[in-house]
């Protein structure tokens, strides 16, 4: 439905745009090194992040193509599709409504990919590497698993950052994700199970997302982060990290000095596991009995070229019929994908006996892994390297490659996985990780050819699609568990992945935009917008942390009906701030 009302949207918008383009052709324009110039000049002006590329919804349509190919700003992005020369140079100008409608679907599909490689190949190798350490469930909780719920949020906003034209979708996701979780997720989870949160837990999370939220505040008003700024946001999450462990040690001393006994995992989840741990109850579980109820009575060997094929496959027959049209729809649609991801990235499943040892096709992700690593890493820039101007180095990774899978497959079995079996966990990791960095690119790209056409600002598109697209699925499924009877564990997930998001999303992503450029990166804020989403946000945490602990830490369905009205607000008076109805 949201699809369609954008779409809608969009339409109306570039019917607009396109009448004022006509009004607009007799005027003269002509180049001015990479700036158009026409008669009216305040119309012609860079953005407030001074992207040319914005420039181009004020010329006619015929020239258009060739500004999009003169402009640096246009053609930046480090996805592999550039999509401005598509917009403007490969469709006529009177089916731009039809591309961005196909833009729209193409972002739809974009979102299940990140999600399915998040989930099905990105979490579980996370997993197998804590396995792999012995991790602790809290320590596991916040940093392995945090990381693989947080990855589509932060990999986003790395690839935002890598452009300063595009800083404003990841502060825009960031704070959108943190405002959407806060208010609509919270709220939902109250009105769907009213219940009585861990009080410790919950200040906890409040009080180091706003500490968080102030300090991002204060970047922005400065309009620039520096090295040690950017190394203290990893810093604070290290401080958010040791704070767990330390607490879920008290919390176990004191309850084992009160009970006379060790066990303590009960209530605990409840207050501490974040992130994914959830999942092991809606999915993992469910998975498992439904795998023993299609195990085979008698135990048979199949053939290396059966292994093969039965690994490759993503469509369980035994299960199809179960499944409702829609779940069928959306699998057609993400069958190509699987099939391409289980051709490339090693999945290490510690709850399987034989750890997901699928002898032919894990020699083969020898080959295919590190091939996506060098055709992906920087947009294939170093794949496409010729050693000493012949030699591709993407030939050379397949030879090496090649090399090590075949003394793989000579020197083991199918039947048992050989002990170095853990690596491809790390494989796994890197792989998988590559292709969430690809997909988000992809994402940040599309959003800023939607921002350059409908003249929305990056906050915008941020705080809307960039957010809910990242968050709606972790929506519905802390939806789903509170339903199950385990909201403190819901609510437990929402504040601690946020808090992960919002550190690692702008630290890292500011940290690698500084080896790349200078020690200085540059955060201005897009007008009035900025301000009032980190106003939002931050009033919604200080409500919080004042009016749960004054309610006993009991959160019930007057509360949550709040949550989404304050929700509802903050969005109609940011698009009513961004249309510029409202202004400060």
């Amino acid at each position: 439905m949201r699809s369609m009302l954008l779409v809608l949207f969009c339409t109306l918008a570039l019917q607009w745009d396109r009448v004022s383009c006509q009004s607009n052709t007799q005027q003269h324009l002509v180049p001015v090194g990479n700036v158009w110039s026409s008669g009216r000049s305040a119309d012609v002006t860079l953005n407030r992040n001074g992207d040319e590329c914005d420039m181009v919804m004020n010329l006619s349509a015929s020239q258009r193509c060739e500004f999009v190919k003169n402009t640096p700003d246009c053609t930046s992005d480090e996805g592999f599709i550039k999509y401005p020369w598509v917009t403007f140079c490969l469709f006529p100008p009177n089916l731009l409504p039809l591309v961005i409608t196909l833009y729209v679907i193409w972002l739809f599909v974009l979102f299940l990919i990140l999600g399915l490689i998040a989930s099905d190949f990105f979490c579980p190798n996370l997993s197998a590497i804590s396995s792999s350490l012995r991790l602790t469930h809290n320590v596991a909780g916040v940093t392995f698993l945090a990381l693989g719920n947080g990855a589509p949020d932060v990999f986003s906003a790395m690839a935002a950052f890598s452009h300063p034209q595009t800083a404003g979708l990841a502060v825009g996701a960031l704070f959108g994700a943190g405002i959407f979780v806060t208010t609509v997720v919270a709220g939902s989870i109250a009105l769907v199970k009213p219940f009585t949160v861990a009080s410790r837990p919950f200040l906890r999370d409040v009080i180091f997302y706003m500490v968080a939220v102030f300090w991002t505040f204060i970047i922005l008003y400065k309009g620039h982060i520096s090295l040690g700024e950017a190394l203290g946001y990893l810093g604070l999450y290290i401080v958010y990290v040791l704070t767990v462990i330390v607490s879920a040690y008290v919390y176990n001393r004191q309850k084992h000095q009160l009970n006379g006994s060790a066990q303590s995992s009960g209530r605990e989840q409840g207050e501490i596991l974040q992130s994914d741990s959830y999942r092991e109850i809606q999915s993992g579980s469910i998975q498992a009995h439904d795998g023993e109820e299609y195990e085979p009575l008698l135990p048979y060997n199949q053939s290396t070229a059966q292994i093969f094929l039965n690994a490759i496959n993503p469509v369980d027959s035994r299960t199809w019929r179960r499944q409702h049209w829609s779940a069928k729809v959306l699998k057609v649609i993400k069958v190509p994908v699987e099939v391409l991801l289980l051709l490339t990235v090693p999945v290490v499943d510690t709850d399987k006996e034989d750890r997901n040892w699928k002898r032919p096709l894990n020699c083969l992700h020898i080959i295919t892994g590190p091939l996506v690593c060098v055709l992906t890493f920087q947009s294939g820039k170093y794949g496409l390297y010729l050693i000493e101007g012949e030699f591709p180095v993407w030939v050379l990774t397949v030879c090496i490659g090649v090399f090590l899978s075949a003394i793989v497959f000579f020197t083991t079995t199918n039947n048992h996985p050989p002990r170095y079996h853990f690596l491809y966990s790390l494989l796994g990791f890197v792989v998988s990780a590559l292709w969430i960095s690809t997909v988000a690119s992809e994402i940040v790209s599309v959003l800023h050819l939607l921002g350059v056409v409908l003249r929305l600002s990056n906050t915008v598109l941020g705080l809307t699609l960039l957010a809910w697209g990242n968050s709606i699925g972790d929506c519905f499924a802390d939806i789903t568990i509170a339903r199950r009877g385990y909201p403190r564990m819901a609510i437990s997930a929402c504040f601690g992945g946020i808090i992960f998001n919002m550190l690692f999303g702008i630290g890292l992503g500011c940290l690698l935009q500084m080896f790349q450029n200078n020690n200085v990166v540059t955060l201005e804020p897009e007008g009035m917008l900025c301000w009032v989403l980190s106003g939002a946000l931050g009033l919604s945490l200080v409500f919080s942390f004042i009016a749960v602990p004054l309610q006993c830490f009991h959160l019930n369905r007057v509360y949550g009906i709040f949550l989404l009205l304050f929700y509802i607000v903050f969005l109609i008076v940011a698009l009513l701030t961004e249309f510029r109805i409202i202004q400060f």
